[in-house]
């Protein structure tokens, strides 16, 4: 079977979806890799890398496509809401595509991947299971987004992050507060405190106390009933806007104390809750910088503009949508290496394995002969359930 990697045309984006150290590992799963000329590039991988790896270079899109029994892709159509489209009339029935789709933010764009008849697998629908970890590339990419949200702040803040004792006298650290303690959120943590900083996190689930501080954080409590904030997946639940409107009144003191402001909080497939508001803003020392990795689902922050960096009371408030592409080299490694074990896992004997042998598979297929086939993904848009399904 031949994988290809088309060349991603998000605007900015300069992830590739495998890299060069992942051909081999491919080539004795029996899969033989294709590219187009200059996929790599951006990334930091040139089209000779691949050559000495054994994959084959292919000058245009279309041959891509036309020649690869699987396409991989970082961002897909859904996820890739600008130029995503162009790929449609390149896929055929049966095709098998992977990558993000953003299956339960973009409904529209999953019944258009559909209508091609490819058989999607969405990578963010990964299940939270230790055996998929080593596929989870949301995760991935999440931990390389938290990264890049610290050294963006450290650049855009007018003070230093760590304590300085000089001879011009002594600098106080920079205090940084994380909304957030998922994936993204821990990384901005250990980052923080590796630069330096005095670093103070907050979460809805009290459960993620622990991991906070072993990261060399404060745990900021706050006396609000929590029980039923985590669902099963461990991610965070939302709540009745009662609960967010007593969240910001206490996190209004926290936040007025600090240099900086990194928020992380978001529920899958719903609007990012709004915890950071205009008033709370108002009270912010000024130079401060806030940088909402939510900005793409709404933001958490109420003055957040998706993709822009404003100005506002002093403030500079960051909304960054596609932060990961910012370390091109390292988040096209990560991603390559969960692709390649999703890969090995889903092909067997030359063949794609059905969804029914193996719970991976059948939690990312998303789409498959002309349907969405997700049981997940139909429920969260309120469409019935497939007949087979049903039967099951």
């Amino acid at each position: 079977m031949i994988v290809g990697v088309p060349k991603e045309t998000y605007p900015g984006e300069r992830r590739v979806a495998l890299t060069p150290a992942v051909v081999p590992m491919l080539a004795k799963a029996g899969l033989e890799v294709v590219l187009q000329a200059g996929a790599g590039e951006s990334a930091g991988y040139p089209d000779a890398q691949y050559q000495e790896k054994g994959a084959k270079i292919l000058p245009d899109r279309g041959a891509v496509f036309a020649q690869s029994d699987i396409v991989v892709q970082v961002l897909c159509h859904g996820a890739n809401d600008k130029t995503g489209a162009d790929d449609l009339p390149l896929m055929r029935r049966a095709q098998v595509l992977i990558g993000f789709l953003r299956p339960l933010g973009s409904p529209d764009s999953v019944q258009q991947v559909a209508k091609t008849g490819v058989s999607s697998y969405a990578v963010e629908l990964m299940p939270r299971t230790t055996r998929a970890q080593s596929m989870d590339a949301l995760s991935s990419m999440a931990s390389i987004a938290g990264y890049k949200a610290v050294t963006t702040v450290a650049d855009e803040l007018p003070r230093i992050f760590p304590m300085m004792t000089t001879a011009a006298g002594t600098i106080t650290p920079s205090r940084v507060l994380v909304i957030g303690a998922g994936v993204a959120g821990l990384q901005a943590i250990a980052t923080s405190k590796r630069l330096g900083a005095v670093v103070s996190a907050y979460d809805v689930r009290p459960a993620v106390k622990e991991q906070i501080q072993s990261l060399g954080g404060r745990f900021v409590e706050l006396p609000l009933e929590t029980a039923n904030a985590q669902d099963a997946g461990g991610y965070a639940k939302a709540q009745d806007e009662a609960f967010y409107a007593r969240q910001r009144e206490l996190l209004g003191n926290v936040i007025a104390e600090s240099d900086a402001v990194i928020t992380t909080a978001a529920v899958p497939g719903k609007k990012a809750p709004v915890l950071v508001t205009e008033a709370m803003v108002k009270r912010m020392p000024p130079g401060s910088v806030i940088l909402d990795l939510a900005a793409e689902r709404g933001g958490n922050c109420e003055l957040t503009q998706a993709g822009e960096r404003i100005q506002a009371h002093g403030v500079t408030i960051l909304g960054p949508i596609n932060l990961a592409s910012g370390a091109p080299y390292h988040a096209s490694q990560m991603y390559a290496k969960n692709l390649t074990t999703f890969l090995q896992n889903l092909i067997k004997d030359g063949k794609v394995r059905p969804p029914e042998s193996d719970d991976i598979i059948r939690d990312t297929l998303l789409t498959q002969g002309g349907e969405l086939v997700n049981a997940r993904v139909r429920e969260s848009l309120g469409l019935p359930a497939l007949v087979a399904q049903q039967s099951s």
